[in-house]
């Protein structure tokens, strides 16, 4: 796994952008900077990042209620935002299991308030990059997982930022197939479907200049990485109209976020 490496204030971070579009205090003028202009470029980014979140709490939610999940693998956790996925799952059912997984160190500090679980479940924080580690092989994840049993792995605005050159569909393939039968692919990947090339590209050009180059992919590119599986209605979808608790009155380019969750037969 990554080790502890020191915090890089020269530089944004995805992490802590995203924090700030949800309206974190968890950034440095940095991230700051780089959100306004991806604000400038995409005004509803802020829209977008909370329909995201708001996804993440009812499909965690559905997981655990509807089709018994107990167990979470959560990559590219970002920093906690309160709640956090562990707090919506062990609310549903008190045993969950909850591993988080992030390569920022920034996320390393707050990996306490990451682990307050209740007394019948466990949560545990591992440092580590998708893209080079081993995820499933780290020590947090053995003592805290049984592989042999159903695991949602959530992968939620995580995948945009690993270009193909680092082949994200081998790479969610793989942990997919240690995953006992009956787990779930959980993801929201950003979308190009609803806006025009020069939006997009410079919103692609914060990130790259920022170190974190981004591929943000269509329906049929994002639909790819659920080869295999059986989905859960509704299918991918903008992130607000997945199982939505009310009516949404946001338009599918306020989200621009697809989501979706499917099943391993």
């Amino acid at each position: 796994m990554t080790g502890p490496s020191e915090i890089d204030t020269s530089r944004p971070h995805a992490a802590r952008l995203y924090d700030y579009l949800l309206g974190g205090k968890d950034w440095f003028p940095v991230d700051r900077d780089a959100a306004e202009k991806v604000k400038k470029a995409l005004p509803v980014a802020e829209t977008g990042a909370r329909a995201n979140r708001d996804f993440m709490h009812r499909v965690t939610r559905h997981l655990a209620r509807e089709h018994g999940v107990r167990q979470f693998l959560d990559i590219g956790t970002g920093i906690p935002t309160s709640p956090n996925l562990h707090q919506i799952a062990q609310e549903t059912a008190p045993d969950c299991r909850v591993v988080y997984a992030d390569h920022d160190p920034l996320v390393l500090e707050y990996a306490d308030a990451l682990m307050h679980s209740t007394p019948e479940g466990r949560t545990a924080y591992v440092q580590a990059d998708v893209r080079r580690d081993s995820v499933l092989d780290s020590r947090e994840v053995r003592e805290t997982l049984d592989l042999g049993r159903p695991v949602a792995l959530s992968l939620l605005a995580l995948l945009h930022f690993v270009p193909d050159e680092h082949g994200p569909q081998e790479i969610v393939r793989s942990m997919l197939g240690r995953l006992a039968p009956g787990s779930f692919l959980v993801l929201s990947h950003a979308t190009a479907d609803f806006y025009d090339e020069d939006q997009l590209a410079r919103v692609k050009q914060v990130f790259d200049e920022g170190g974190t180059p981004v591929q943000i992919r269509s329906k049929a590119e994002i639909e790819v990485f659920f080869d295999g599986l059986e989905m859960i209605e509704p299918g991918l979808t903008p992130t607000h109209r997945w199982r939505p608790d009310e009516p949404s009155v946001m338009s599918d380019a306020e989200a621009f976020i697809y989501a979706g969750v499917g099943r391993k037969p």
